[in-house]
């Protein structure tokens, strides 16, 4: 290892990262270029309307902080516009389903777009000085304008019909005249593994942006054309919200476990649920238990399970809400949980009835010089609309927001929707140990708790702690993935617990790691996604 090393979900957007490396960039610009070839070569993972977090840590330049880049609601948006179409929540506590999808497919379901704000200013802030922006997007816009082979994962994604009353994911592609363009070949079928996807017009954007610079998207000819298909389809994002998209950057959240240092990101990105987890596991000898025994799976889930009842009512868009953070990363408050929990009481997880979506990707990246970059960026869910002639579909984030006034996460204009985000690294004795990230909407901090475990209880490498069975709780039902043991399953039923066996071996977020042992790296690409970590 010369550069260092890039770990993603997409085998193009890692080449671009650790190209730059080679090229003497740091571990910020590699992250920029694959995230803009994320954008083109996963375009309902991600894309430059979408929103994200992104956790820096420079020790040449003594530089930690968290970048982020929140999608907010529009200023047209009302508290109770969505109240009299509700319908019900998501299992998972993330979304809510709402007559005519509303919120979930098309004009009405966008945010304002953050990540191309966000990446610029990440480079601005925290990039090597050494490439420029228009750079770093070349590769994307060659993607763009020569295609893509259309991956496994892509087309499952596409292929999905989810369950609870989601819309099947076709819909994102197929509802809107501009959007069937791009995905569905003349004779109807969506474009299969291998083929080849052109998106010229997202080319001519990104070409647009090299040449004019990001300013264009937000007060410039891109913003008049995004503005002006707005107000032809009834969408609610104005020149105002559009020109007032700008990044913001905060402290990291710091916890500790065991001895060690978490580093991750504050509301309204998820960190906050990863720290409380940890805080109450540290009071369990988990080593002893046995890698995902009954006893194990039975007490990290009870761990999850008060963390997304917290969650749900205590922790938003800290601009709009009071969020307890003293009381909820306490180690005190974490002891009397984890009291409950050796007690024998299992947390309930209301529900309306009785998912946030996990279209979203990760990178990370460090460097020869010891620079960390993990950011998670998103559509939350794709939105489906794609403005006529360029090419990128916007997030769909509103369809996380609370349709009913006076809570956490309800509507406001403005208002960041809270996002499971968690961008992290821990640190062993004031150095980097293990840097990560995962897309996988509510699952995403679970996925991110039980990598960080595997590691620092069990002592796996990052790849066989990504690789590791998983399983999850974000209500009152166990989640396991199907590589865990039926007499595992058998126990915890046993012990009056609603557990569900899903049929894959890979699920419950799609982590993506960097782990440093004496100065070397060793990487984890999630084996449920098509990425791979890259030593350069």
């Amino acid at each position: 290892m010369t550069h260092g090393m890039v770990c993603a979900a997409q085998p193009e957007a890692v080449e671009a990262g650790a190209e730059v490396l080679a090229r003497g960039g740091n571990a910020v610009d590699a992250a920029i270029a694959t995230a803009f070839v994320q954008t083109a070569v996963d375009p309902q993972m991600c894309g430059i309307a979408g929103f994200g977090s992104l956790q820096v840590y420079d020790p040449g330049r003594r530089r930690h902080a968290c970048l982020d880049f929140y999608g907010r609601a529009p200023s047209a948006v009302r508290p109770d516009m969505w109240q009299h179409l509700l319908i019900g929540e998501a299992e998972d506590g993330f979304g809510f389903l709402l007559e005519g999808r509303v919120n979930e497919i098309g004009y009405g379901a966008i945010t304002t777009p953050m990540t191309l704000s966000g990446l610029a200013e990440a480079l601005r802030t925290y990039g090597s000085g050494k490439v420029s922006l228009g750079d770093l997007i070349e590769p994307a816009a060659r993607y763009a304008e020569g295609g893509f082979h259309v991956r496994p994962h892509v087309h499952a994604y596409w292929t999905q019909v989810p369950t609870e009353g989601r819309a099947p994911h076709t819909e994102f592609l197929t509802r809107l005249p501009a959007t069937r363009r791009i995905y569905q070949k003349p004779d109807g079928r969506l474009h299969g593994i291998g083929d080849l996807l052109r998106n010229p017009d997202m080319g001519r954007t990104l070409r647009r942006v090299q040449s004019a610079g990001v300013a264009d998207f937000y007060t410039g000819e891109i913003a008049a054309r995004i503005v002006a298909d707005m107000k032809a389809n009834g969408g609610l994002i104005t020149a105002a919200d559009l020109a007032a998209a700008k990044p913001e950057t905060t402290e990291p959240l710091t916890g500790s476990y065991r001895g060690l240092s978490i580093t991750t990101n504050r509301p309204p990105g998820g960190g906050v649920m990863l720290v409380e987890m940890l805080n109450i596991l540290e009071s369990f000898d988990l080593k002893a238990m046995g890698h995902n025994s009954a006893d194990y799976i039975a007490t990290v889930a009870e761990a999850m399970k008060i963390a997304t009842v917290d969650k749900d009512q205590k922790i938003g868009d800290p601009r709009f809400v009071s969020v307890p953070m003293d009381e909820l990363t306490s180690k005190a408050y974490a002891a009397e949980k984890a009291a409950l929990i050796r007690s024998g009481i299992k947390t309930h997880v209301p529900r309306l009835k009785s998912k946030e979506s996990a279209d979203t990707t990760h990178v990370t990246v460090v460097d020869e010089n010891g620079v960390c970059a993990s950011m998670t960026h998103t559509l939350g869910t794709p939105s489906g609309v794609v403005t006529e002639g360029l090419g990128f579909m916007y997030n769909g984030a509103m369809a996380v927001f609370d349709p009913r006034p006076g809570r956490a996460g309800s509507l406001a204009p403005g208002k960041s929707r809270f996002s499971s985000m968690a961008p992290s690294i821990i640190f062993k004795d004031g150095k980097p140990m293990l840097v990560l990230g995962a897309p996988g909407g509510t699952y995403i901090t679970m996925g991110i708790l039980q990598v960080i475990l595997n590691v620092v209880e069990f002592g796996m490498s990052a790849l066989e702690a990504v690789s590791a069975p998983r399983f999850c709780a974000t209500s009152d039902t166990i989640q396991l993935t199907n590589r865990i043991l039926r007499s595992t399953e058998a126990k915890l039923a046993g012990r009056g617990y609603p557990v569900r066996r899903w049929p894959v071996n890979y699920h419950f977020a799609g982590v993506h790691a960097i782990r440093i042992v004496d100065g070397k790296l060793d990487g984890g690409a999630d084996p449920g996604r098509d990425g791979m970590a890259l030593a350069v």
